[in-house]
């Protein structure tokens, strides 16, 4: 989706891969504990942290949203802690709570929005912004150079998100 709007898209998979020159973050879906775990053992979580407590922009969808809360119900493990929230994981239940639906999305409009095992915003501190809800739930929050979602707009072809990001 990056690439499509004009981005230079690279992997970041291990401690060297941190020498490449980047100047923006995606923080993919997929499973936080496991994330944060090899983050930490391939000693790359604080030099990310740094990036991203410095201003680099950074876009956390799923996983990365809850990588990037300063606090998750009920887990003991901590991943970057950087945007102003409080996530709940898995708060739409398993595989088969997962759903689509459109929602306002900031200034945008409605946004189609995927939501796969997906946690939501429980709190939004003062220094974070809602940027969407469902059904009463906050699933999208920006803290200046910080967005994220408990969504994944990736697997749409909407790309106000992706822009909206790449213009951070």
């Amino acid at each position: 989706m990056l690439e499509k709007l004009g981005a230079r898209v690279i992997e970041l998979r291990q401690a060297r891969d941190l020498e490449q020159s980047f100047d923006r973050l995606v923080l993919p879906g997929g499973e936080s504990t496991v994330q944060t775990k090899l983050l930490k053992e391939q000693n790359m979580l604080e030099p990310l942290r740094e990036k991203i407590a410095n201003g680099m922009p950074v876009l956390g969808t799923c996983a990365g949203l809850i990588l990037l809360a300063k606090n998750v119900e009920g887990n003991e493990v901590s991943g970057f802690g950087t945007l102003d929230v409080t996530v709940k994981r898995n708060a739409y239940g398993r595989q088969l709570g997962s759903f689509h639906c459109n929602s306002d999305f900031g200034n945008l409009g409605a946004v189609p929005m995927t939501f796969i095992r997906a946690p939501y915003i429980a709190q939004v501190d003062s220094n974070a912004e809602a940027l969407a809800t469902v059904d009463g739930n906050v699933v999208a929050a920006r803290q200046g150079n910080q967005i994220g979602t408990a969504f994944h707009p990736e697997l749409d072809e909407d790309t106000r998100i992706h822009q909206l990001f790449l213009d951070l």
